[in-house]
This record gives structure tokens, C-alpha cells and sequence, in this order.
């Protein structure tokens, strides 16, 4: 049995424990198993640990929302000193609960995730959700992160939202930043010494969960969508797009998101907010400004915006602390990184039997579609290796 295949097994087993014993969280700390297993003394550990003789008296589950993760809305009431405080009367949860999520995301999400909402966020002066609590355990991979809900305050977006000129510019601002801000950073040689690669992810997904048949799969499934000349070239997408992944090597690394499709944006006011960090890891910044801008504008925007908008980028990347980059350079790693964006949604088309379902299909058709036709647009296979 193989390191991977032990752990799963010991993920399984832990798994049916748990099921059977049911254990509750009760403390500061507790990982609960299910969001069944939150008490109002959890909730209290975590929402009132400022605030004294507040308590949460009552927590009520909202609807069920699972993919990648499973996501809820938790609804808490409050004794009066709680409700005089003004505690938040809601908060919305990521976690990894059901199986097939915990053994998905314990290839890196679920870390990933969990370490920047507790170490990174407060350093990046950025639009993007605050955690109360973020925490994971390491043997059960159950993991949870209760953030402060943004549905009254954001417009979240999803492949219908409509951009503009200016929203697209704010996303180049946020990418801007967080790139600059840790372009090269000393703590990737210190107390982040062991965040994952972008590359490394991607090659444990291909070893650990079949990802090179799902996105040759997914693209062969999705031909009506794909430029007929893009789609007789057909054998030479996955190695492109592992040049284009191992292209990240020889390259300066930053903080990157890694899964900035536009359903992980929001609307705040006149400015765009980026949520859903548990891809996040160290990699070039070309995938990010790849990926936002081939999934958020469509064929015709993107035409129209791209080369004016990779401008502006890298002038928000200079401006945060980074290089200066050129345009040319900036021009090719944008093209070959189209690859790898495309990676990430034709295996949420056909995924491996084992793997959630991830994303509703008119969305991940919809990537998909305009993730290709930039690709054809761009000549992105024939970029120089």
C-alpha cells in the first residue's frame, strides 16, 4: 500500500468511527465532524470570545450547499448581552465534512485554506472574507472555516454576472496586490517554507486522483464548444498544459489564488472582492491573471480588454512591490497559462468517480467554452517552449 493509500485508508476508518460515535464540539479548538455535531457552546467559543456573558442560546442550520467543500449558513440567537453587543446573527461555513471531500482536499485545500485565513489575510489590505475561526485536523482531514457572511453586504458573482471595463480593472487591482505584496517574499523561505507549489499540486492531483484522464475526458466531452481547429490538435493539449504547469519552475514565485474564476469574485459597491482561497500556494502570477480574465469576460470582452488590462496589471504588481515586467514576457505566460486554467474545468466536467461533484454544469460549460476559444484565440499550444 502506498503512503497516499495508507492515509486514505486511515481517513476511511476515522471516517465510520465517526459516524457511529458522533462526537460533539463543544470547546475552542474542536473540529466538528458535521455541522450536526455544533452546539451553542461551540458557537459561543467562537462568536462570543471577546464579548463578555454573551452566549449563543441557539444554532439552526440553513440550506445544504456542497461541492468542493460543504458550505453552510449558520443562524445563531444570543442571550441578551449577546444581542446588545450586536454579534453577528449569522455566519457562513466552509468545511470539509463528507468523505469524498475530506480526501480531495487533503492533497493541500484544506491547509492551504486554513493557513490563510489564519496567517495570510491579515497581512493583505484587500477585499476578502474575515474568518473567526479557521482549523483543521490532521489525521481526520475534517476541517472547518467559519467566516463573516457577506450576503448582505456583496453581490456575488456567477458566469451570468455581467462585467464591466471598470470591475475588471478592480480584479487586476486585487491581483495586483496580493502578488506584489508577496513577489519573492522572505517568508517563503521561513515560516512558509512549506506551502505548496502550483506545479506540485497539480502533479499530486494526476498521481493521487486520476486528473490527466478527467481533463482529457472533459475535453473530449466538451467538442461542441471547443474551435474546431483548437479541437483537431486534440493530442496536444495535456502536454501543453503540462509545459505550461511545469513552466511555473523556472519562475519567480508569489502568493497565488489559483481558482479565480468568476464564480470565487463578488461586487462590493464599485469594486470586486475574491473569496475561496483553498487552492492558494506559491506559483507564478501568470496563472492568476490567465485564469481571472478568461473566466470573467467573455469572448468578445476578453478581445476587446486583454492586452489593455495585462497593462494595468503589471503596473499594480510593479506599484504593490513587485517587478518590472514587460509586456512581451507578460503576453506569452498569459497565452500558455490558458492551458492550465482550462485544466481545472474540463476535470469538473469528468470528474474521477471518487471526486465530488464540483460546479453546476451550465457553469463549468460556460468556463469552458470561453476558456478554449482564448485559447484558439491566443495560439495558446504554440507557445515557445
Amino acid at each position: 500500500m502506498t503512503d497516499n493509500q495508507d492515509k486514505f485508508q486511515r481517513i476511511k476508518e476515522i471516517y465510520e468511527r465517526e459516524q457511529i460515535e458522533q462526537p460533539k464540539a463543544r470547546e475552542y479548538g474542536d473540529i466538528p465532524v458535521s455541522y450536526e455535531a455544533i452546539t451553542p457552546q461551540w458557537m459561543t467559543a467562537i462568536l462570543c470570545r471577546d464579548t463578555p456573558g454573551a452566549e449563543v442560546t441557539e444554532v439552526r442550520l440553513g440550506d445544504v450547499d456542497s461541492g468542493t467543500s460543504n458550505r453552510r449558513r449558520i443562524y445563531v440567537e444570543y442571550n441578551e448581552a449577546g444581542r446588545k453587543a450586536g454579534l453577528p446573527p449569522s455566519v457562513f461555513c466552509k468545511a470539509t465534512h463528507d468523505l469524498a471531500n475530506r480526501i480531495l482536499l487533503s492533497t493541500a485545500g484544506t491547509k492551504s485554506e486554513t493557513r490563510f485565513f489564519n496567517e495570510i489575510r491579515p497581512t493583505l489590505d484587500i477585499d476578502a472574507p474575515e474568518a473567526f475561526f479557521a482549523g483543521y485536523d490532521p489525521e481526520s482531514w475534517a476541517s472547518i472555516i467559519v467566516l463573516k457572511d457577506l450576503a448582505t453586504e456583496v453581490e456575488f458573482c456567477s458566469h451570468k454576472t455581467v462585467m464591466t471595463e471598470h470591475l475588471a480593472h478592480s480584479q487586476m487591482d486585487l491581483l495586483g496586490k496580493v502578488h506584489g505584496t508577496y513577489y519573492q517574499s522572505p517568508r517563503f523561505e521561513n515560516e512558509f517554507a512549506d506551502m505548496i507549489v502550483f506545479r506540485d499540486r497539480f502533479h499530486l492531483l494526476c498521481e493521487r486522483n486520476g486528473f490527466q484522464k478527467c481533463c482529457e475526458d472533459g475535453f473530449a466531452a466538451s467538442k461542441e464548444f471547443v474551435p474546431e481547429r483548437l479541437f483537431a490538435r486534440e493530442a496536444e493539449v495535456w502536454p501543453a498544459t503540462i509545459r505550461a504547469v511545469d513552466r511555473h519552475k523556472g519562475l519567480p514565485e508569489t502568493l497565488t489564488h489559483n481558482d479565480v474564476h468568476l464564480k470565487n469574485w463578488y461586487i462590493r459597491g464599485n469594486g470586486m472582492g475574491l473569496g475561496d482561497w483553498q487552492v492558494s500556494c506559491r506559483g507564478h502570477w501568470s496563472r492568476d491573471l490567465a485564469y481571472t480574465i478568461g473566466t470573467a469576460l467573455t469572448p468578445e470582452q476578453r478581445r476587446e480588454m486583454e492586452r489593455d488590462l495585462i497593462v494595468y496589471y503589471l503596473d499594480r504588481l510593479h506599484a504593490a512591490g513587485g517587478p518590472k515586467v514587460s509586456f512581451d514576457e507578460a503576453w506569452d505566460h498569459y497565452r500558455e497559462q490558458m492551458l492550465s486554467a482550462l485544466a481545472w474545468w474540463t476535470m469538473t466536467l469528468t470528474p474521477a468517480g471518487d471526486m465530488p461533484d464540483m460546479q453546476p454544469y451550465d457553469t463549468t460549460v460556460e468556463f469552458i467554452r470561453r476558456l478554449v476559444i482564448a485559447i484558439d484565440d491566443l495560439d495558446s499550444l504554440d507557445v515557445p517552449e
